[in-house]
């Protein structure tokens, strides 16, 4: 029964997922690979043909569609307003840190990446926090195909 109480306290509501995917254009892409087959590149390029500003984040690339690509979230000097994070569950500790050190807005754990200390962290932060969902699914329930914001 804790478990089921834990999950809700990070249920955002439709309005305030909306406000982000309308609010917010930078974002970060933590565990974007390279190769197109994968759901962090299909995402991040979903995101891109909507007119968000990607930053993918990967230790293991330069560039990732057409994007300079850095190691570490950290690394970044441009100001992020999402963290989207498509690394295990166990990694997004640290990554939540960096975002808060950045003064990121919100922490978008994509579907399958749960990890509640960490989300409780971001919230107690300040940060919006998404956990295990999917981004282009949110904004696809929400927005019309196509569009762009």
């Amino acid at each position: 029964m804790k478990e089921d109480r834990e999950v809700q306290i990070f249920d955002l509501s439709d309005d305030e997922i909306i406000k982000i995917l309308s609010k917010y254009r930078n974002v970060a892409v933590v565990g974007l690979s390279a190769d197109e087959s994968k759901d962090s590149n299909r995402v991040a390029q979903f995101l891109l043909d909507r007119g968000f500003h990607i930053f993918p984040v990967n230790p293991n690339s330069t560039e990732i569609l057409g994007r300079k690509c850095y190691a570490r979230l950290s690394d970044i000097e441009d100001e992020i307003d999402i963290v989207d994070i498509f690394r295990k569950s166990e990694a997004v500790g640290e990554i939540v840190d960096e975002a808060i050190k950045m003064n990121a807005k919100a922490v978008w754990m994509q579907q399958g990446v749960v990890n509640h200390e960490a989300a409780g962290k971001a919230r107690a932060a300040g940060l919006k926090v998404v956990m295990d969902r999917c981004i282009k699914r949110a904004y696809s329930a929400y927005f019309p195909p196509d569009q762009k914001i």
